[in-house]
């Protein structure tokens, strides 16, 4: 094991050497090999996990000003941006609803609305994790739900064959687990890689106009929601055709949420500010309906360009800092010990993308690599986009998503300047795929916490994921085709004013 530790610290810095020494990719810009090499370096420790994800992410700060990539003074902001705050706020919003229990409150009221057929509780439990996906993490929901499904399994192996309540535990389990990863790609607050794309087309795009909150609902949501009965439908015919005796109380999810007793005054303030923060997200900017277009209330406010969406999440989280809780006016219903529990490694880990996209452009190896794909452009547009989603999803089953996009994203928008095709057309693909990993325990948090359970078969996650994985990567590429371009503009004859990379 030790040797093992070894082997993985010592490659990622002696294969960076190798290619900093070996190659020569441009004589007029030395630093493009230097970049090419830190980014090998940091794509190793990433993928091995050599040492912890956040400190790689830190490896930018060092290394860029002493191989002359970019200045330190430059570097340093990178790793801080509206986007950060734009996590950070949503989070804080999310970690209220933990601490005040309202994230069960809602689960348990949608289980109660779907009755009680092994098929519809099915249904109910990932409808719910992939509700409360789209705005908390989908660790935290994940880790939220399986304590509830545990409780009915539990119960039901009292009086229900093992051979019978195992396919259905499966079922329930999986459910749960790729419902949470489905959820989170419906809005840009809900998995990692949403977030880094926003930011990362406007390190390596400039000009390029906003992905707001409502851009991305528009085009994503139906994705998800589509997945998602794709995903319900396989899971509740492999594993719940033999389900005629499993008899679940009427009153289960009633009484658990009886339980609760009545919502609380710190419950419903939470919610009321929750929703607040989604309806400002919508309706922030103009939406556009075709012939109608509909003010964005930053219209009100003298500079509206100032205004984004981490504006909004950390203006939404202060507030619950300020109200007290109804019993006890010195506590509120936000305080720091809970804030405390943000992923800082998370915001490192966006912030070493920042600076790696940044170091590909700045030193002119993104513009290097777009050039040496461009055999690409012999190819059909729909074989491009087919391939690029089956290559990131099958690479993402074994790396961190988020670092999986931090990696590709720059290289995918050179290959798209170089083939002329406009870059969101590329991009957007791209970064969904990487959160459709379902084959594998370690492809995502949801997927090793419900492995975890021991509840599931690694067998039962390989055969499914392997479907979703075939099928999400067909679906990312019909989105793009048929709502895609008309969301973001995207005209495949034309290239946008905004696509060159210096």
């Amino acid at each position: 094991m030790k040797n093992a530790a070894t082997v993985k610290l010592l490659s990622g810095p002696v294969l960076g050497i190798l290619v900093m020494v070996l190659f020569s990719m441009d004589p007029q810009h030395p630093e493009a090999v230097r970049t090419a090499g830190m980014a090998v370096w940091m794509a190793v420790w990433w993928m091995t996990e050599a040492v912890p994800l956040a400190v790689t992410a830190l490896l930018p700060i060092a290394f860029f000003p002493l191989l002359g990539i970019m200045d330190g003074k430059v570097v340093a902001p990178i790793y801080f941006n509206h986007i950060i705050f734009l996590f950070l706020g949503g989070f804080m919003v999310a970690l209220a609803m933990e601490r005040w229990n309202l994230h069960r409150r809602i689960a348990l009221t949608i289980l109660t609305k779907v009755g009680v057929r092994p098929q519809n509780i099915l249904f109910g439990f990932m409808a719910a994790t992939a509700f409360l996906s789209m705005w908390i993490s989908n660790t935290a929901t994940t880790m939220m739900m399986v304590p509830i499904a545990m409780a009915i399994i539990v119960n039901l192996e009292e009086f229900v064959p093992p051979d019978q309540i195992k396919p259905y535990s499966t079922a329930i389990f999986l459910g749960i687990a790729y419902s949470a990863t489905i959820g989170g790609i419906a809005t840009l607050v809900g998995t990692p890689p949403n977030l880094v794309l926003a930011r990362m087309i406007q390190i390596i795009f400039p000009s390029i106009p906003e992905i707001n909150f409502v851009s991305w609902m528009i085009f994503a949501t139906p994705i998800a929601l589509i997945f998602l009965g794709i995903a319900w439908f396989f899971l509740q015919k492999r594993y719940c055709h033999s389900t005629e005796e499993i008899n679940i109380k009427g009153d289960t999810f009633t009484r658990q949420l009886a339980a609760l007793g009545p919502t609380s005054f710190e419950q419903k303030v939470v919610l009321i500010d929750f929703i607040l923060l989604a309806v400002l997200w919508i309706t922030r900017s103009d939406l556009n309906l075709g012939s109608v277009t509909l003010p964005g209330w930053s219209r009100w406010f003298g500079h509206p360009k100032y205004i984004n969406d981490g504006t909004v999440a950390i203006f939404m989280a202060l507030i619950l800092f300020i109200i007290p809780a109804k019993n006890d006016r010195n506590t509120r219903l936000m305080d720091w010990e809970t804030a405390k529990r943000i992923p800082w490694n998370i915001v490192l880990l966006f912030g070493g993308g920042f600076a790696l996209a940044s170091g590909f452009k700045e030193s002119g190896l993104a513009a290097w690599l777009g050039h040496h794909f461009t055999v690409l452009s012999d190819f059909p547009v729909i074989a491009i986009l087919l391939l690029l989603a089956l290559f990131v999803t099958f690479l993402t089953e074994l790396t961190s998503n988020t670092a999986t996009a931090q990696i590709l994203i720059p290289i995918v928008a050179s290959l798209a300047v170089d083939i002329q095709l406009n870059p969101l057309f590329l991009l957007i693909p791209a970064t969904l795929s990487c959160s459709f990993a379902f084959m594998l325990p370690v492809a995502t948090p949801p997927n090793a916490i419900i492995f975890g359970t021991n509840r599931v078969d690694i067998q039962d996650m390989v055969k499914m994921g392997i479907w979703l994985n075939l099928i999400g990567a067909g679906l990312i590429t019909g989105a793009i085709f048929l709502l895609g371009r008309g969301v973001f503009g995207i005209d495949l004859s034309v290239m946008p004013g905004w696509a060159s990379i210096p």
